[in-house]
Parts: C-alpha cells; structure tokens; sequence
C-alpha cells in the first residue's frame, strides 16, 4: 500500500460545501452569522437542549473563557488531568494561576478519584484556600469516571470544568459527555472526531454564561454606539465559514462514532492474542467511548524500552502513522514546578502506550494492512 495512512483524518460527509457557499453567497463571511448560529444549535440538540453552546476559535479558548468566568486569577490553584494534552493546562498559566497535577487511575486511563480528593485535602492544608477549579479529561473518548468525580467536587464546593475536547458522542451513564460540569470544553481540530478545519465550543449551563462568553470572545465590547471596553475581550469566536463545515459534520456524527467503534473493535479481534499486547477500553457498562482514538498498550514487562520505540520506526516505513500516548504535564519542562499527586501510572501509559489510525473513513483493507504489518513486528 503506497498511500500514506494517517492517525485521524479529517473525513467530510458531503453537505459541507453547501453550507460554505450559503455563507459566500450571502456575504456572511465574518465570525457570526447563520451558520454560527445553526451550527450552535445542532450542537445543543445532540447534547442536551438544555444546554447553551458558544461557538469559539477552538477547545483551548472555550477552556480559558470558563476559567475566567469561574473567576481564577492570578495565585489561584486549578486541578488539572496530568495525562492530557497541554491545550487542557495551557490557559491555566495564561490567567497567572497554578495548575496542580493528578495521576491516571488504570481503568480510563483518567483522573484518579482518590488522588483527586487526596490533592484537595492537601493544597487546603499547604494554602490555605481550595483549588478554584477541577478539569476531567475525557482521554481519547474514554469517559471519567464522573459520578466520584462530580461526588468529590460537590463535597468541597469547587467546579468541574469538563475536558470533553476528545469525546463528543461519548456517554457516561447514558449521558452524553459535556453535560456533567459548569461549563465543558469541545474541539473541532482537523484531527477530531468532527472538525471545522479549526475550532471549539463551550459548553454553558444557561443563556447567561454563553451571552458572557460570547461577550469576552468578541472582544468585550460594551453596548454602546462607539467601541467602549471595561474589560479585557478576546478574539475567540468561530468564523461563519468554518461554522458552515461543523453543520456538514454534524450530519454525520452518529455514523462516525459508530465506525470509529467498528475500528477499535476490529483491532481488538485481530490483535488482542499477541502476547503483552492489550487496548484502552470500556471499564464496565457504564462507559461509552467514541474511540476517538484506538489506543495499544505494550506490556513493557514484556518487551524491552527499545522494541517498543522500534515500533514508530517500523511502522513509518511502512507508511503508516502511530504516536505516542500524550506525555503528561508533569514531566513537561514547562509544568515541572507544579505540584504532581500519584505515582507512575501515566507515565507507564505514556511509554507502553500507542495511538493507532483511526480516522472514520479507514477502510476495512486498511486495517487488514496496518494490522498485518503489526503482526510482522512481533513476530520478528
């Protein structure tokens, strides 16, 4: 196969350009307009209607306009998922804050409960006030474990700003994942389950927290005749064109999520009996993955360090694109002065662990020679 396979295309469902020619043909070309305003609704009626949902620039914006509104400042601390991506941390630092790290729990590959509380208990203790804030991540689709995530939040008073950038489609409980804290973050990177080429939303709990949103991602302009600013705004809002391909995505969702199931699925009959070799998957009924991501993990007791970094190589000759799982922010130099509760769990996941293609329109033939080609790597 000389084509190259990627981890997670972009897949387009076909109404896309219809929805981006609307917004040329009627010269909304600026970011607001019908299809902002439609693509925010087709996002509240696949979630929950009773939910507001701001359109942004992306997850990493929708995240930092929750914080400001949960009212994190400068020496404030923020419970952060150490195994993520750095855009869930990032605007942590950007509000002068200080993010404190928790470990994974094995099961989700999520925040760890226990550590979760343990951490809580603590930093009261060290400073003498509670973190301001709590950010679960949803780590390749795989919901947290959000009822003692939740439980714990509401026993200390603090609010759960939900990371569901990876997870649109996916269900804890029944309910969709976006829908358990104060505000939850989406991602429509090129990369994602949907995409807008770029972008993000934030989820809000009433009409309110989206009209303040919406307020400090288009600048925080008063209401007023002239341009009268009180407050520091921002440039985070969705472009109408970009919102005209979420619109085209949307329409296509539910057939996404299920073929990205088929494909962790597939990989799991076809690879599962090589020795050492398992996969992040659903802890028990309660738990349903978008598998955004399918994700391998080599037993390291197993095979040795270098086998496992072998393996990228191979598989990049074979034109074949695999990553590493996210390395946590607690080994990142750039967080290494925050404080980490828990052990080694996410860094074992970041060194056995190995993000497989599947974007939504792999096809079966596809699978069949990514897998073969694995299977040739262990048997070497």
């Amino acid at each position: 196969m000389n084509k190259k396979i990627y981890l997670s295309l972009a897949t387009m469902g076909g109404n896309e350009l219809k929805y981006i020619h609307e917004a040329f043909d009627s010269n909304w070309v600026a970011p607001l307009g019908p299809n902002v305003d439609a693509f925010e609704e087709d996002l509240e009626k696949f979630l929950n209607e009773e939910k507001c949902v701001a359109a942004l620039s992306s997850g990493t914006a929708a995240i930092h306009l929750a914080l400001i509104q949960l009212g994190v400042n400068i020496g404030d601390e923020v419970i952060c998922q150490s195994l993520t991506f750095s855009a869930t941390v990032n605007p942590v630092k950007y509000l002068g804050a200080m993010p404190v790290l928790i470990d994974s729990e094995p099961y989700t590959w999520n925040m760890d409960p226990l550590l979760l509380e343990e951490a809580i208990k603590d930093r009261i203790d060290k400073t003498g006030k509670k973190p301001k804030a709590i950010i679960p991540v949803h780590l390749y689709g795989m919901p947290a474990q959000m009822d003692k995530i939740l439980s714990i939040a509401k026993e200390y008073e603090i609010p759960v700003l939900e990371d569901a950038a990876e997870a649109l489609g996916s269900e804890f409980n029944k309910i969709k994942c976006g829908n358990f804290g104060s505000f939850a973050c989406l991602s429509f990177n090129g990369n994602k389950i949907i995409t807008t080429s770029g972008g993000g939303a934030l989820v809000c709990n009433d009409k309110e927290a989206k009209k303040k949103t919406i307020f400090f991602a288009t600048q925080a302009r008063e209401n007023a005749r002239h341009y009268q600013h009180e407050t520091v705004g921002y440039n985070y809002r969705l472009s109408n064109i970009c919102a005209g391909i979420g619109r085209g995505q949307m329409e296509v969702l539910p057939k996404f999520i299920k073929r990205r199931r088929e494909i962790h699925q597939y990989y799991i009959n076809k690879l599962s009996k090589i020795p050492g070799v398992t996969f992040q998957t659903e802890m028990d009924e309660r738990f349903h993955s978008n598998y955004w991501l399918t994700v391998m993990q080599i037993d390291s007791n197993s095979y040795d360090r270098d086998k496992i970094d072998r393996l990228y190589s191979f598989m990049d000759e074979q034109n074949i694109e695999c990553r590493p799982v996210w390395k946590p922010m607690h080994l990142q130099p750039v967080f290494k002065s925050c404080p980490f509760y828990g052990s080694n769990v996410s860094e074992k996941l970041f060194n056995e662990g190995i993000c497989l293609p599947s974007g939504s329109n792999l096809t079966n033939e596809e699978l069949d020679y990514i897998i073969s080609k694995i299977k040739n790597f262990f048997l070497e």
